[in-house]
């Protein structure tokens, strides 16, 4: 067997099962937006205002599980579990802290968060209902992330997909039973959708804590002491990480706050448009984290030359990803306009983001092979701060904000130039790759 085709066995053995759980996590989402739809268009406008607190929280929690990528795959890489339980029990404790403050947040400050985001009376009320109650999901869904994220890393990644699909299944199931009131449950609508969250996240954690714990013996986190030398190592390397996680998704975050003072039809169609750009990239950001992982096995290994190739490889697929996606996108276009309950308007608007979506895939599945994929692989994650930072808060959000507030230019305008971030940095991207500073053994 030569190097492309164990190379293509791998990416396939990887791709596959993280593609198909980051699908299901965007699943939820989609049949959140449907089921409240169903509802009225405010309740399925403000959780999608709402919800962007929780993306707040997991560009923390993509920062630190970036870094767990980072060193348990060159750890395992060498066989080194003994590090790896170091690092696990770092990022675990990290991962806890700032999921109780963002829970503090969210029970203190629901109102205040929301006036931040839209100025729509109805739209704050049923937003902070939500918040109230998704707010303990973020601690219960803090320690799983870390925990199925060592179990994709260490050859248990079919079990970690099992776990996580598993609940979003439940998830779905208990979100028509509590928005709806099926089965003799009450009918508690937004809330609903929430405690539906917490009780899925909970089972997520409770299952996969429970086969680290019974079945992989050699993480064993209790008395773990960390020492400084790899406390140093890992913010180093994730500091750059999780800027750059912020700059780009606050950035994202203030697309969300420019459509939302643009009325609830720009909300709404803004919210559909993104769940389907959701559903659709998973297969990007899967061939993205399978490019961290064989990379960062090849790098620990001392394996350069093995790592060089298999980037470049890789790099390749992500470009007919990006390709394919977009076109699948415009494909279902009009399946999707016609699945949901919006207004005219907003059903108008719906069309013309989903076209313009299709180039911002195409430019996503190439940034999340190197950005997030391969340059971190090799501990180069400073790059990856300054391009976003650069992009988005130099170029698309000023640009935006003057499109909507200034110029007061047409809702559909003002979303083409929010997503011109991802084509934007292609450039400055290609040209960092072939530099090749991200070749080298961290660990």
């Amino acid at each position: 067997m030569n190097d492309t085709e164990m190379l293509r066995k791998k990416v396939i053995r990887l791709v596959l099962p993280i593609t198909f759980q980051n699908f299901m996590l965007a699943l939820v989402g989609a049949c959140d937006a449907i089921m409240l739809g169903k509802l009225n268009q405010d309740s399925m406008a403000a959780v999608s205002l709402a919800s962007q607190m929780t993306f707040v929280f997991n560009l923390f929690m993509a920062a630190f599980i970036l870094g767990e990528n980072m060193f348990v795959a060159q750890y395992f890489g060498k066989k080194d579990y003994g590090s790896i339980a170091k690092v696990v029990s770092l990022v675990l404790r990290l991962s806890c802290f700032v999921a109780m403050v963002f829970l503090a947040g969210a029970l203190l400050f629901s109102e205040n968060i929301m006036r931040f985001f839209t100025s729509e009376t109805e739209l704050i009320v049923l937003g902070s209902e939500y918040l109230r109650w998704v707010g303990l999901s973020w601690l219960l869904s803090a320690i799983s992330q870390v925990y199925l994220t060592f179990m994709k890393n260490c050859n248990a990644v079919n079990l970690s997909t099992t776990i996580s699909s598993m609940t979003v299944i439940i998830n779905i199931v208990l979100n028509a039973v509590l928005i709806f009131g099926l089965l003799g449950f009450p009918a508690l609508g937004v809330s609903g959708a929430a405690v539906a969250t917490v009780i899925a996240t909970g089972i997520q954690m409770v299952w996969s804590v429970l086969y680290v714990s019974l079945r992989r013996k050699e993480l064993r986190l209790s008395g773990v002491k960390i020492d400084s030398i790899l406390r140093k190592k890992f913010w180093e390397k994730v500091s750059p990480i999780l800027l750059n996680e912020l700059a780009w998704g606050g950035g994202f975050t203030m697309y969300s706050v420019v459509m939302g003072h643009l009325g609830t039809d720009a909300v709404a169609a803004n919210s559909i448009a993104n769940i389907a750009k959701n559903l659709i990239v998973c297969l990007c950001y899967g061939l993205g984290g399978a490019g961290g992982i064989i990379v960062g096995n090849e790098l620990g290994a001392d394996r350069f030359e093995e790592a060089r190739q298999a980037g470049k490889k890789l790099l390749k697929a992500s470009v007919v990803c990006g390709i394919f996606t977009g076109i699948l996108l415009l494909v279902l276009s009009p399946l999707i306009v016609r699945l949901v309950d919006l207004t005219p308007t907003a059903k108008a608007y719906l069309k013309g983001m989903l076209l313009m979506s299709s180039y911002y895939l195409a430019g996503k599945s190439i940034n999340s092979m190197t950005i997030s994929g391969i340059f971190p692989a090799g501990g180069d994650s400073r790059f990856g701060l300054i391009c976003d930072a650069v992009t988005l808060w130099c170029v698309t959000v000023p640009l935006g904000c003057l499109c909507a507030f200034v110029l007061k230019l047409p809702v559909l305008v003002v979303y083409f130039v929010l997503n011109l971030d991802e084509v934007i940095k292609l450039p400055a991207v290609f040209g960092h790759y072939r530099k090749y500073g991200w070749v080298r053994n961290i660990t």
